[in-house]
């Protein structure tokens, strides 16, 4: 069988009392675009630690495009691009100098040509002299993703990366990171931004306290809810019948859950048995962010 871009087998992971990693298995195609979901503490961090060598497994392994990470770290590594959740940056460095000795720890010495393209897809082009504690917060962070793609590697993980950004950034990073997927890079996306999930991931694992509670295409698994929702503004009072169904209501704005498309001409019969007029009404598709809680109150049971 050909190498996976990324291979998690049997990783166990404990800090103390807790259990960060119990047992989990992934494989992740080389092109995939997956993205790694879970709560905070359910292991997305204590995962990419291990892949990039900043933590040990204690039982498992783990390799990226069939090198492991433990054995042939040098090489497991120089496949890996890592964007962090943290902000850390050396404040002695402008964003070029930034650049040209991460590509030194890589062994790039005439890395210019690169750097530039990088910098000109990041927005960074008219920061490059400038040091890097001058940087906003956002023109950082996209100094952290410049720093993870300056090797060009083939696998790109991102943890966390739109976090606390502006919408400019997160739009011009997305398409960027599109493209370097289109040309063959896969990508490993963390994220509480479930919408982004839904729009970037072709497959999503979720994770809760430390296992895979699901994995599946991301069609799949929003396939996988039945029913709908239904939004209602309303010229008098819902039915106490109805109320069961409410899962959101602001004043004379009404969300309700139905657990089939049938079930949406009997309500409308119930309303206009009560005489009660809608103003407006919008049909919602289940999005990810219901995949996933309905995930964990069921791996709860």
């Amino acid at each position: 069988m050909t190498a996976a871009a990324i291979e998690i087998c049997q990783t166990y992971k404990r800090y103390g009392q807790l259990q960060a990693l119990n047992g989990i298995n992934l494989r992740i195609e080389k092109g995939e675009f997956f993205g790694l979901l879970g709560p905070n503490g359910a292991g997305k961090t204590t995962l990419i630690n291990l892949l990039s060598g900043l933590a040990l497994p204690d039982a498992g392994q783990l390799r990226i495009h069939g090198y492991d990470v433990v054995r042939q770290y040098r090489t497991s590594r120089r496949m890996l691009g890592v964007v962090p959740q943290e902000l850390v940056f050396d404040p002695f460095f402008t964003v070029r100098e930034t650049l040209r000795l991460q590509s030194g720890f890589f062994g790039l010495h005439h890395n210019e040509t690169w750097i530039n393209t990088v910098m000109h897809n990041l927005g960074l082009t008219d920061k490059a002299d400038t040091n890097m504690r001058r940087l906003s917060g956002g023109m950082k962070r996209r100094v952290l993703v410049a720093q993870a793609l300056v090797h060009k590697p083939p696998v790109i993980v991102l943890d966390e990366p739109t976090a606390g950004v502006d919408v400019e950034l997160r739009q011009s990073l997305w398409h960027f990171i599109r493209q370097l997927n289109r040309d063959g890079h896969t990508i490993l996306l963390t994220t509480h931004y479930l919408e982004e999930a839904e729009a970037l991931c072709t497959r999503i694992a979720m994770l809760k306290q430390g296992r895979v509670i699901a994995l599946d295409s991301t069609q799949n698994l929003l396939g996988a809810l039945t029913g709908c929702r239904v939004r209602l503004k309303l010229v008098g009072k819902l039915p106490a019948s109805l109320l069961p169904q409410v899962i959101e209501q602001t004043d004379k704005d009404f969300l309700l859950t139905l657990p089939s498309y049938s079930a949406l001409e009997p309500m409308l019969k119930t309303l206009r048995t009560f005489g009660i007029t809608i103003q407006e009404m919008t049909l919602q598709q289940p999005d990810l962010e219901e995949v996933f809680l309905r995930m964990v109150r069921r791996d709860m049971q």
